[in-house]
């Protein structure tokens, strides 16, 4: 089984989150399992938590999903808390393809009847929000509380021992406690970069026996599992009938005079 992670995290800017990810990820790979890492190349990878800039980046992640699907790749794995591009990749793409948050919220209802989260700050408060609302789970997130890390690469540096390590960790558990508080039976913390860090650091639990989720480990079981299921439903996951319908036979054609080589699994009719 081949899987092809994408990281919205430019190599170069995220050195020591890029080297923990790939530890984190091993933890959570069977036996027979490969995970190819992939962030972002072309243009940013610093900055999702604005809307123009993860649109920006999104670009390169729906070419990349059709780049894994292409190479032989079983299933993506989007490791990014807003999910960027995840349905238009599921209409796109004949493999399975995950959403980071989609995949930690589904999980966390598993493991307890509410769920709290853990933001990075305010810009990226509501853009969780909208995801909880989408997967129609308002009523099982019972808090949402912030952190204040407003330069999301300032996390990077909380890999090493440190002030700012000790920083993110106090603003992480405040805000853990703060989910707890008010009836939280998981947390999850809501940006994919603190959620290896706190993996790193050995924290998968929080006050009154509450489990913290690490949302990557999370992503990759699941990916496994979505793979052995369109295996055997004979290479079948995604419903081609509404939102993932892809365009009918009759119609490619035109389409791609216009669009260029998309979905090459439809045949012309």
């Amino acid at each position: 089984m081949k899987l092809w992670y994408q990281s919205l995290t430019r190599p170069d800017a995220w050195p020591a989150y890029q080297a923990a990810l790939r530890r984190v990820l091993a933890q959570a790979t069977d036996p027979g399992t490969v995970i190819e890492v992939h962030g972002i190349e072309k243009r940013g990878g610093v900055g999702d938590q604005y809307r123009r800039l993860e649109f920006i980046e999104t670009i390169e992640v729906l070419e990349n999903v059709e780049r894994a699907e292409a190479e032989g790749f079983d299933a993506v794995l989007l490791g990014n808390i807003a999910d960027p591009g995840l349905r238009t990749a599921r209409e796109m793409a004949r493999i399975p393809v995950l959403g980071l948050c989609e995949s930690s919220l589904f999980t966390a209802c598993q493991m307890g009847v509410t769920v709290g989260l853990v933001v990075s700050n305010d810009k990226h408060y509501s853009r969780i929000l909208e995801n909880v609302s989408v997967y129609g789970l308002n009523t099982r997130v019972v808090a949402v509380e912030r952190m204040a890390v407003d330069r999301l690469v300032d996390l990077d540096a909380a890999f090493s021992p440190g002030e700012q390590r000790e920083r993110i960790l106090g603003q992480f558990h405040a805000a853990a406690e703060a989910c707890v508080a008010k009836g939280a039976e998981v947390v999850i913390p809501a940006v994919g970069v603190a959620m290896v860090l706190l993996a790193e650091a050995g924290v998968h639990e929080t006050v009154k026996d509450t489990p913290v989720l690490c949302g990557p480990m999370a992503l990759v079981q699941a990916g496994q599992a979505a793979v052995r299921l369109s295996r055997a439903m004979g290479g079948r996951y995604a419903s081609r009938r509404g939102a993932y319908g892809q365009p009918p036979p009759g119609q490619i054609e035109e389409l791609r005079r216009y669009y260029g080589p998309v979905y090459p699994a439809v045949m012309p009719g």
